[in-house]
């Protein structure tokens, strides 16, 4: 009986050391250099606003990218209007330089832009 116990002990652990060694870390990983890859691209794009800035700006940006692998705004929260149609002008549909592989996922975004010094 006890060699019976213990051969099902040694059973459960080989069974749970298993299942806890088959979780991916590439994908936590792949999401990561996804959402590096939206985020510097926004901050290139949003780069010399042709507006005079006065004051700093901030708003979190809701991006999702569609198949032909271009940025869709979906949301801006600003109470700014000017910010607003600024960032949807520059980023709405623009091509990103690297093909992501999770094409459905949406990014939150936080843009500051930075008064200007004269």
């Amino acid at each position: 009986m006890k060699t019976i116990k213990s051969f099902l002990l040694v059973a459960v652990i080989a069974v749970s050391s298993v299942l806890s060694a088959s979780t991916n870390p590439d994908e936590a990983t792949t999401k990561k250099a996804e959402a590096a890859v939206v985020t510097q691209e926004v901050g290139k794009l949003l780069q010399n606003p042709t507006f005079l800035v006065d004051h700093d700006m901030y708003a979190n940006v809701t991006i999702t990218i569609n198949k032909n692998n271009e940025l869709v705004v979906l949301s801006v929260d600003s109470d700014d209007k000017i910010i607003e149609g600024f960032i949807k002008g520059r980023l709405n549909y623009h091509a990103l330089p690297k093909a992501l592989k999770n094409k459905e996922r949406t990014f939150i975004v936080p843009v500051k832009i930075e008064a200007e010094l004269f």
